[in-house]
């Protein structure tokens, strides 16, 4: 039995400890989010992606070492053969043609061609004469080379690591947008906490009103009409308590859900009172900005590519030519090794050309299109640019007018309590009607609201400026994650 006692008390203390509120602050908050969050994790595969795409890029700039074949390349079949006479006989065939080759390339950006040096085996078996023959280069060396062309190489290397810098920057305002978003949560959940109390505290002062009113009427000090009031109260205080459980109960689901807690207990929040009040400079702020945002590095990237399509339509549409040139050696024998001894030279060179000399205009149009998107990339670069510095200006601006607005708000809130306070006193010595009770209640409600709302609107602000600019201006530092 005293065992069976002890288990039960332990399973209620553990039900009692799951549905009691766990505390959390905001930087708490913002802190799960940034380790837990599915948005937070999606940022960190985004930032994997960015970074193996580069590494596939610097890898395409390297040496490739490759082994090329075909084992086996077997046939049997009939074939046309054209007889002396002219006439077609079909002959049996049976053979295998195998082939090995073994190749080192590089590539040369600045040029866009591609250097390379192999070595090549082919073995071919001929088993209708049972005959076996061997042919290979031991050694080649060639190159591709593209003449007055356009060199997509060159290009790349320009603009691939933007890319790169764009992705990891990027990365940074992902993880910011996620503390963003958290901080936005959590205040939903606050503000749906303070109307709770707020409903909670005014049913339980209502209701103790509406009691004493009761005790008043039968004293002839207080008329029906405002016990009647008095008792509309409570009811509108049942409502909006009831209201205000409701919304409660979403906001705790959303916050827990966005920063990754797994349960639907409903956090008891802290009140972020401790306001990190700095003096922000704006054209410090823009400079941070464009030294660290995604959108900066992008506004470059665009242009680049923006002139890479002009030089692109410009070689595209004139001469183009292509060099093609080997030397090396070859031999064949009816062994392997023999492939190797004495070998004999082997070049290739072929010069390939494509001149456009009647294309009405095709060639003109295609070259003045990539001109006007230029133009166009140009224009819209340097109005997204001053829409930025205008964004983050006023985001500034914004953040210094909350920290006195909070200031304001608080002391206000203040002075509503301590009215009310007098107030209800007031009404329980018979010295204050009941329409100045509600309207010292509406206020102090009120004050109360203001408060949470513009400590959400400043603490909003605060990490809008951190996304705006990727800099911590409490800390003077860059914004960085590992």
């Amino acid at each position: 039995m005293k065992i069976y006692a002890f288990l039960l008390l332990m399973l209620w203390n553990v039900g009692t400890l799951w549905a009691q509120e766990y505390k959390l602050t905001l930087v708490e908050a913002v802190e799960q989010a940034r380790h837990q969050s599915i948005a937070a994790k999606q940022a960190i595969t985004q930032k994997k992606t960015t970074y193996w795409q580069y590494r596939s890029f610097l890898a395409d700039y390297r040496p490739q070492l490759s082994l090329d074949g075909t084992l086996p390349g077997f046939t049997r079949s009939y074939i046309e053969v054209v007889q002396p006479d002219g006439t077609i006989a079909f002959q049996p065939v049976s053979n295998n043609n195998s082939l090995l080759s073994l190749s080192l390339s590089q590539s040369i950006a600045p040029t866009g061609g591609t250097l390379y040096v192999q070595n090549q085996l082919q073995r071919f078996d001929d088993f209708a004469r049972d005959n076996t023959r061997y042919n290979g280069v031991p050694f080649e060396m060639g190159i591709r080379q593209p003449l007055f062309r356009y060199n997509a190489m060159r290009w790349d290397r320009r603009i691939q690591p933007l890319k790169y810098q764009e992705g990891m920057q990027q990365y940074l305002s992902s993880m910011e947008e996620v503390a963003l978003q958290a901080s936005g949560y959590y205040f939903d959940l606050l503000v749906a906490q303070v109307n709770l109390q707020i409903a909670e505290k005014n049913r339980q002062n209502n209701d103790t009103l509406y009691k004493i009113a009761q005790h008043k009427l039968e004293l002839g000090r207080i008329s029906q009409n405002d016990l009647l009031q008095l008792q509309m109260g409570v009811l509108t205080a049942e409502k909006d308590l009831a209201s205000a459980q409701q919304s409660a109960t979403v906001a705790s689901l959303q916050l827990n859900r966005y920063i990754g807690f797994r349960n639907d207990r409903m956090p008891e929040l802290e009140i972020p009172t401790q306001l990190r009040e700095f003096v922000v400079e704006p054209q410090k702020a823009i400079d941070e900005a464009f030294a660290n945002r995604a959108d900066a590095v992008a506004f470059s990237r665009r242009l680049l590519e923006a002139e890479r399509d002009v030089q692109q339509a410009v070689k595209e549409n004139g001469l183009n030519a292509s060099l093609n040139a080997t030397f090396g050696l070859s031999n064949r024998g009816s062994q392997p090794m023999d492939v190797y001894r004495k070998p004999q030279d082997r070049e290739f060179v072929e010069l390939q050309f494509t001149l456009p000399i009647l294309t009405w205009g095709r060639n003109k149009a295609r070259t003045e299109v990539a001109k006007a998107n230029r133009e166009f990339a140009q224009q819209s670069v340097e109005q997204d640019k001053l829409t930025f510095e205008q964004q983050i200006f006023t985001q500034v601006t914004l953040l210094q007018m909350l920290q006195k607005q909070v200031r304001l708000t608080r002391l206000a809130d203040e002075i509503a309590a301590n009215r009310y306070q007098i107030a209800q006193e007031r009404f329980i010595l018979s010295n204050l009607s009941v329409t100045d009770l509600a309207i010292a209640t509406q206020e102090k409600d009120r004050a109360k609201r203001d408060y949470i709302l513009a400590l959400r609107d400043y603490w909003q602000s605060y990490y809008s400026l951190r996304l705006l600019t990727l800099y911590d201006f409490e800390r003077r530092e860059k914004i960085w994650y590992e």
